[in-house]
């Protein structure tokens, strides 16, 4: 690899990020850790691109205090969170509460583990037991308004519940967007669409997110010395783990599928998986032989999940793997989200070896098609050349700078 050119370009991101990225809302004095240009604004689903920053660069913690107190200056009274809050500047004319979105779920990482983390960071208790209530009460909102079937489990109403967009994950779904996308009626996030096929379906990454939640309710109340209340969250947890398990695993498989309204699972070998890493709820200690079969079988496999620029969307032999659209298709591409997110977990479950293959290949990436796109969303899993998605994505810099650090290319003088 080019190190002097790799340290440039660090350089660069670096100060794109200061000048660029972190910036204020019009009309507000909080700067906060935003998207791209594309995406004029922050989104739960992005929320760790402010909680990484701050973990490699502590003196930026007020990036992340800002973006989760944004995010609990938004909740709703019922207790659901919004799925992004976008910048007025970009929005001539709307009102703030207009441009911040409740249309669709699209957590994708445990906001109750990353709210813990970024308390537990600042070591402001005053926070601690807001983001507790908060996540409390977002628990509480989805338990009320997304077990309409009863299950045991959260349920996906729309594609963008989970943020694949463009991907061929959810066969026969009507929204595949959301309510919105579908007829311009804004998207009631607590009714399922009327007489749709194949929803309310139980999505493996939502419930993991889910699983996570309580266990950082747990962790919070804890901390807290809410004793009773920890214990309380854990068994919530648990129970999650145990229907995921129930309904959505495929024994002869190894794998776990979305099940339909009807109790079908939807056989769709997607980056979902990796949520069962990611949000810990395969423990390696418990889980151990299971952890290594679908790491084997489906993570490690050129065939399934490592391509030649890891991860794609959705498996590569799967059916639906392809290009459903040329940019921002999760039922193809490897996506930067998916990369950023293996720093919480590849080390943990102890694939150190493929976390810096993976690291490695991603730098190699970027710095050789630096000239065609700057650092946009997503990867070919094949050839490693960018779609024309999103010039400048924080995910793709974050991972960048992340990946420099910890593969030793950075210059020391």
């Amino acid at each position: 690899m080019d190190v002097k050119r790799i340290n440039e370009l660090y350089k660069e991101v670096l100060e794109r990020i200061e000048n660029n990225h972190i910036g204020c809302f019009e009309g507000m004095d909080t700067p906060l850790f935003l998207i791209s240009t594309q995406y004029p604004g922050i989104w739960m689903e992005h929320l760790y691109d402010s909680v990484i920053y701050a973990k490699m660069f502590p003196e930026r913690l007020d990036i992340a205090l800002n973006t989760v107190r944004m995010f609990l200056s938004y909740q709703k009274p019922d207790g659901q969170l919004p799925c992004y809050i976008w910048n007025k500047k970009f929005f001539p004319g709307k009102t703030q509460e207009e441009i911040t979105g409740y249309g669709q779920i699209q957590e994708c990482v445990s906001v109750g583990a990353l709210f813990f983390e970024v308390a537990q960071m600042s070591g402001d208790k005053k926070l601690l037991l807001e983001c507790y209530e908060s996540v409390k009460a977002w628990v509480k909102w989805l338990r009320n308004n997304r077990m309409t079937t009863g299950r045991g489990l959260i349920e996906l109403f729309c594609g963008y519940d989970t943020g694949h967009d463009n991907s061929g994950r959810f066969p026969g779904l009507v929204l595949k967007g959301n309510y919105f996308e579908h007829d311009g009626v804004p998207h009631n996030a607590s009714e399922p669409f009327p007489d749709d096929p194949i929803a309310p379906v139980l999505a493996v990454d939502m419930n993991c997110n889910f699983y996570a939640d309580n266990v950082a309710l747990s962790r919070m109340a804890e901390a807290l010395g809410l004793e009773s209340e920890a214990e309380m969250h854990l068994e919530a947890a648990k129970s999650v783990k145990e229907k995921l398990f129930e309904l959505c695993f495929d024994g002869e498989d190894g794998f776990f599928y979305d099940v339909d309204k009807n109790g079908s699972k939807i056989r769709c070998r997607s980056s979902t998986v990796f949520h069962l890493f990611l949000e810990g709820v395969l423990d390696p200690a418990w889980d151990k032989e299971l952890i290594s079969e679908i790491y084997v079988k489906y993570l490690s496999n050129p065939k399934e999940f490592a391509t030649p620029y890891p991860f794609p969307s959705v498996s590569a032999s799967d059916p639906s793997f392809r290009k459903h659209t040329d940019r921002n298709c999760w039922g193809y591409f490897s996506q930067g989200l998916i990369a950023l997110r293996t720093t919480r977990w590849m080390e943990r479950y102890g694939f150190t070896e493929d976390f810096e293959s993976l690291l490695t290949k991603w730098v190699e990436a970027w710095t050789t098609h630096y000239d065609s796109i700057k650092f946009g969303q997503e990867l070919d899993p094949f050839t490693g050349i960018p779609s024309p998605s999103s010039q400048w994505y924080s995910s793709c810099m974050l991972l960048y700078v992340y990946a420099v650090r910890r593969l030793g290319l950075l210059a020391t003088t």
